[in-house]
């Protein structure tokens, strides 16, 4: 199933929308659908994200008339990451045991992908961000372990996190696709302070493990023209180059970062304040 096209959308458009035109144009709420498959082609980097919960059949990566290829990795990357039960993932014929929390990397050529729960009734939940891609790197699995760990925060600011690296510079290889995970610690409710841009790339947040009766207060916008969104567990935020990005939760939990463009160095962004923030 794919969604419809998400952008562009210009910073100068944002001071005259509504809260429902932002959650419209930024925002997926229902990408890991039980038994379904869903695609959410965008114009930020021609990123598109994918949401997968197998139940009591495989579900296959299906092209999009959107991308206009043969199969969706005729000339696209993937990254993907399971917040769900344990599942699995074969490409090509090669089976990839995916934990919760495991990380894969799926290179252009790819032809046929599917993904499949251990148990129906505690499904995988796959969410995959893909890129264009101009060459082929190996498919690479990182297990829930691994990565380039960096503790980040300080318990004083509410902000001690866990940032796992693991589709970088440094770590698995890819054309433009870098993807992690970062889990807040017990009583810890800020991500990614400070905020910050990327003038060269595009970047979605996937929340998780967000409690049902909890919600993360996301922000975005130009840092002189800042907006929110309450998000719930499991949604989707799409972060344009001009746009901030990072929240506060009600309670500690989790997000998959995932980013696109012409840049991959993790550091390489422009840090606002939150005292700069209008």
């Amino acid at each position: 199933m794919a969604s419809r096209m998400r952008g562009p959308v210009a910073a100068e458009q944002i001071p005259g929308f509504t809260q429902q035109d932002l959650r419209d144009r930024f925002l997926v709420e229902s990408l890991l659908v039980p038994g379904a498959f869903a695609a959410v082609p965008t114009h930020y980097d021609r990123v598109v994200a994918v949401g997968a919960v197998p139940t009591a059949e495989p579900i296959a990566l299906a092209t999009i008339p959107e991308i206009r290829s043969e199969f969706f990795l005729e000339h696209r990357e993937i990254g993907i990451v399971n917040v769900g039960g344990a599942g699995t993932v074969t490409a090509d014929g090669t089976e990839f045991r995916m934990e919760r929390e495991a990380v894969l990397y799926l290179g252009r050529g790819t032809r046929e992908v599917t993904f499949a729960s251990d148990d129906a009734a505690s499904p995988a939940k796959f969410y995959g961000f893909s890129a264009p891609a101009h060459t082929a790197f190996p498919n690479t699995l990182a297990t829930p372990d691994e990565g380039t760990i960096r503790e980040l925060g300080d318990q004083l600011t509410s902000n001690r996190r866990t940032l796992r690296q693991v589709i970088h510079e440094n770590g698995i290889r890819s054309c433009q696709v870098v993807m992690g995970v970062t889990r807040l610690h017990p009583g810890n409710m800020w991500n990614t302070l400070p905020s910050h841009t990327h003038e060269r790339r595009t970047e979605f947040y996937l929340y998780f493990d967000v409690a049902e009766d909890a919600r993360v207060l996301h922000l975005m916008g130009e840092p002189t023209e800042t907006r929110h969104m309450l998000m719930a567990n499991e949604q989707l935020v799409m972060s344009p180059s001009w746009s901030i990005h990072s929240g506060v939760g009600s309670q500690a939990y989790a997000f998959v970062w995932a980013m696109a463009g012409e840049n991959q160095s993790f550091d390489d962004m422009d840090h606002v304040q939150i005292t700069e923030l209008v």
